[in-house]
């Protein structure tokens, strides 16, 4: 059975580019690769983020619990969330499973997480 191998490229739809970029970079620590006037690629580790201007971006989180993760080490954790928080990421939901998260927002509404646990961590936390 042919199957996929992981992850391409993430796109998210955003209102104002520049304002997207520096909340990624500043917030969270990702590396700007390219930035055009619609557009703008970001990198962390092996992720490739697209920022797309999009006017049809809602302006509030969507009220399901669909969100993208982030890893990140678990050291590193609370300085993470510090960094988010001023760059204007808002909490959105207390974490109640295995390993360290920060849920938050982004400046469009996206539901983020950064998260220091694995599969693995998280299976074997899972009652038989």
């Amino acid at each position: 059975m042919t199957s996929v191998r992981g992850l391409n490229h993430i796109t998210l739809a955003v209102r104002d580019v520049s304002r997207a970029v520096k909340f990624y970079v500043e917030g969270l620590g990702l590396t700007l690769r390219k930035q055009w006037k619609t557009g703008a690629y970001l990198e962390a580790g092996s992720l490739w983020l697209c920022l797309s201007h999009d006017d049809n971006t809602p302006t509030t989180p969507h009220k399901d619990y669909t969100h993208l993760a982030f890893d990140v080490r678990s050291n590193e954790i609370d300085e993470l969330t510090t960094q988010i928080k001023n760059a204007g990421g808002i909490c959105w939901k207390e974490n109640r499973s295995e390993g360290e998260s920060f849920y938050f927002t982004d400046l469009d509404g996206h539901k983020l997480e950064i998260h220091s646990g694995t599969l693995a961590s998280r299976l074997a936390a899972m009652p038989c």
